[in-house]
């Protein structure tokens, strides 16, 4: 007998599940939001900061700049990473669970 959509979706394994998720995916894009506002509102304030010079043709803006742009990176791979490796076998769990019953 399979089991409804209401019986899946109420069932405590697939809203741990959903939880995990929304916590997972909330805790990323928090991090890179308060970056790439960090950033914007440092060039709007205080544009000073990021145009010191490291050297000649290289402001100190560059490197921040080129650095939030690999932290959305970095974080994708995060969230990649943990899909493949954590959620995944949570779902594969759970098809298996219910073809079971």
């Amino acid at each position: 007998m399979h089991k409804s959509a209401d019986e899946i979706i109420n069932s405590p394994e697939f809203k741990a599940l959903a939880a995990t998720k929304t916590s997972v995916s909330t805790l990323l894009s928090v991090i890179m939001l308060s970056v790439y506002f960090g950033f914007v509102l440092v060039l709007a304030f205080d544009q000073g900061i990021l145009a010191r010079t490291l050297g000649p043709g290289m402001s100190v803006g560059l490197p921040v700049g080129l650095g939030v742009i690999l932290l959305a990176w970095l974080l994708t791979g995060v969230y990649v990473f943990w899909a493949n490796d954590k959620y995944d076998s949570a779902v594969n769990a759970i098809r298996e669970n219910l073809r079971r019953n």
